[in-house]
C-alpha cells in the first residue's frame, strides 16, 4: 500500500513542480534577476491582489476593524451558517503543519527574511481573498438548508452561464486537489506518527500497527463529520480552531515573554536579510522573494479559489461582509500565526546548521543589543 500511495504522489509531485515551477526552469527566463526566481503562478497571484488593493482602496485596512466586529455577531439562522462559523471553517482548512513547515522550509532555504515576503504577500493576499469570498456570496445557490457555491460557481455565471465552463473550472480544481496530496498526505502521516510515539513513549515506526490503528480512527472521525454535513462540520470547527489557536499562540507568546529583549532583534533580521540576504542563504534576494510569496500563499491559500467555497456557504447581511471576514482569516494565519512560527525558528537560530555561519548572526545580535543599550 505504501509503495502504491508513493508511486501516484511522484506523479503529482512531477505535476506539481512543473506548475510551480514554471518558467524558472527555462535559462533565458531564471537568469533574469529576482524576477527569473519567481514562477508565473506567484507572479499572477501576487499581481491580482495588487490590483485589487489599489482598485478598492486599501479595502483590507479600512473594513478591517468592521469584519472584526462582524466575527463578534454570533447570526445563524435556518438556513446556511453564521459568517463566524464560516471564518472558522476555512481557518480548519488553512491553518495546520503548513504554518510550521512551510515558515520551516521558507526560513531555512530564503534567510529570515523571506517572513517579510510572507508579510507583503499576506497583505496583498487580503485583497484577493476578500473579492473572490465576496463573489462566492453574489453567486451562490440555494441547496435545500444550505447554500453552496465558490470559484466553479461563479466563474460559470461571470463566463457566459454554461455548464462546459462551469465544468472545466470544477476539473481545474479537482486537478489542484490532486497535486496537494504528496504534502497533504505527508503532513498527515508525520502527524499521526508523532502523535502516536507522544502518546505511547515508545519509538514507533509510521507502519506499524499501532499508528494505523490511530490512523483509521482519524479516518473514522473524519467520515463521521463530512457525511453529516455541513453543520456537523462546523460544530466541529466550532469547537477545535479556536482551542487549536488558543493553545499554538499562547505558548509562543510564553516563549515571546521569555525572550522580550530580543523581540527588537527579530524584527531587525527579518527586514535586513529581506533586502540584503546572507552568503549562507543563497545571497540573492530573488531567493528570500520567492520563499516567502510561495509560502505564504500556500499557507493563507489567497487566490487559490479554496476560501471560495466556505465563504459562499454563510448567511451573511451583505456580499461583502464575508469578503472581509476571509481577509481577516488571511491576516491571522500568515500575519499572526506564521510570524509566531517565524519568531520560534529565528530567535532558537533554528535555520542555521552548526557549520553555517551561525557565529556570524550571533555576532551581529550581540553588536545589534550593544548598540541598543
Amino acid at each position: 500500500m505504501y509503495e502504491s500511495v508513493e508511486n501516484i504522489c511522484s506523479v503529482f509531485q512531477i505535476l506539481a513542480d512543473l506548475v510551480w515551477g514554471f518558467p524558472t526552469n527555462f535559462e533565458w527566463y531564471g537568469s533574469i534577476p529576482i524576477i527569473g526566481e519567481l514562477p508565473l503562478v506567484i507572479i499572477l497571484l501576487v499581481g491580482t491582489g495588487t490590483f485589487f488593493t489599489f482598485r478598492l482602496r486599501f479595502v483590507q485596512i479600512k473594513y478591517f476593524r468592521y469584519g472584526l466586529g462582524i466575527l463578534t455577531e454570533r447570526r445563524g439562522g435556518e438556513q446556511g451558517i453564521s459568517p463566524l462559523a464560516s471564518f472558522l471553517l476555512s481557518t480548519a482548512m488553512r491553518v495546520g503543519p503548513g504554518n510550521i513547515l512551510g515558515v520551516t522550509g521558507a526560513v531555512s532555504t530564503g534567510g529570515p527574511g523571506a517572513l517579510f515576503w510572507m508579510w507583503m504577500s499576506a497583505f496583498f493576499g487580503m485583497a484577493t481573498a476578500f473579492v473572490e469570498s465576496t463573489l462566492s456570496q453574489i453567486y451562490k445557490d440555494r441547496q435545500g438548508r444550505e447554500y453552496v457555491g465558490g470559484l466553479p460557481s461563479y466563474g460559470r455565471k461571470l463566463l457566459g452561464g454554461t455548464a462546459a465552463v462551469g465544468v472545466a473550472l470544477s476539473f481545474l480544481y479537482i486537478v489542484y486537489a490532486l497535486l496537494c496530496i504528496p504534502a497533504q498526505g505527508f503532513n498527515t502521516i508525520s502527524a499521526m506518527t508523532a502523535i502516536t510515539r507522544n502518546v505511547t513513549g515508545l519509538a514507533l515506526a509510521s507502519d506499524s500497527p499501532l499508528v494505523w490503528g490511530f490512523f483509521l480512527l482519524l479516518v473514522v472521525v473524519t467520515a463521521f463529520s463530512v457525511f453529516g454535513g455541513l453543520r456537523r462540520i462546523t460544530s466541529l470547527t466550532d469547537v477545535l480552531v479556536p482551542v487549536m489557536a488558543v493553545i499554538y499562540v499562547s505558548a509562543v507568546l510564553i516563549l515571546v515573554a521569555m525572550n522580550l529583549e530580543l523581540l527588537p532583534w527579530f524584527f531587525y533580521v527579518v527586514v535586513a536579510e529581506a533586502f540584503r540576504p546572507e552568503p549562507v542563504f543563497g545571497g540573492a534576494l530573488g531567493l528570500a522573494l520567492s520563499q516567502g510569496i510561495k509560502r505564504g500563499l500556500m499557507s493563507n491559500e489567497a487566490g487559490q479559489g479554496t476560501l471560495s467555497m466556505p465563504a459562499a456557504v454563510s448567511h451573511a447581511k451583505h456580499p461583502c461582509d464575508q469578503g472581509i471576514i476571509q481577509a481577516i482569516g488571511v491576516f491571522l494565519d500568515t500575519m499572526v500565526i506564521c510570524t509566531m512560527t517565524g519568531f520560534v525558528l529565528i530567535m532558537g537560530q533554528a535555520w542555521l546548521k552548526e557549520d553555517s555561519g551561525a557565529w556570524f548572526e550571533m555576532g551581529r545580535l550581540e553588536k545589534f543589543l550593544g548598540n541598543t543599550d
